[in-house]
């Protein structure tokens, strides 16, 4: 039988399953194939979408974990996400890209921080923020209830 390889998803979801306190999940999925839409349409070039900055792109090759998916822009490079942390009670750690594996000791040990996730691609510099989240062990949110 076969099954699309979705390796990294199925990473993805299970370290994002160890880490009990995520919540306020965004997915900026639908503004990415906005965006490749665009380009493949010819009302964006591609000097406009890869700008990656050299910081992301020196994070992306020191603390970027490296994906399945290719770049939907030059299509030659597989993406790596980077993950940034940002959040009052972080202190010297905000702004910071962080491993996922870090993510999950952090959220024990940190009230509430949000997560960054940007895909980047080490090729033509494209870059897109992923998902963003809230993690930590500060109060559960109480949507729905009165």
């Amino acid at each position: 039988m076969n099954l699309p390889r979705r390796w990294d998803e199925s990473v993805k979801r299970r370290s994002l399953a160890l880490m009990w306190s995520q919540r306020r999940v965004v997915d900026y999925g639908l503004a990415k194939r906005a965006v490749v839409r665009s380009i493949r349409a010819g009302r964006s070039s591609r000097g406009e979408v890869c700008d990656a900055q050299p910081y992301l792109l020196r994070a992306a090759r020191h603390f970027g974990e490296p994906t399945e998916r290719s770049c939907p822009v030059c299509e030659k490079e597989n993406v790596t996400n980077v993950t940034y942390v940002y959040g009052d009670s972080l202190g010297r750690h905000a702004g910071q890209a962080k491993v996922t594996s870090e993510l999950v000791a952090m959220a024990h040990d940190y009230d509430e921080f949000r997560v960054y996730v940007v895909e980047v691609c080490q090729g033509c510099s494209w870059n897109h923020l992923t998902v963003s989240y809230v993690l930590g062990n500060g109060p559960p949110d109480l949507a729905g209830q009165a």
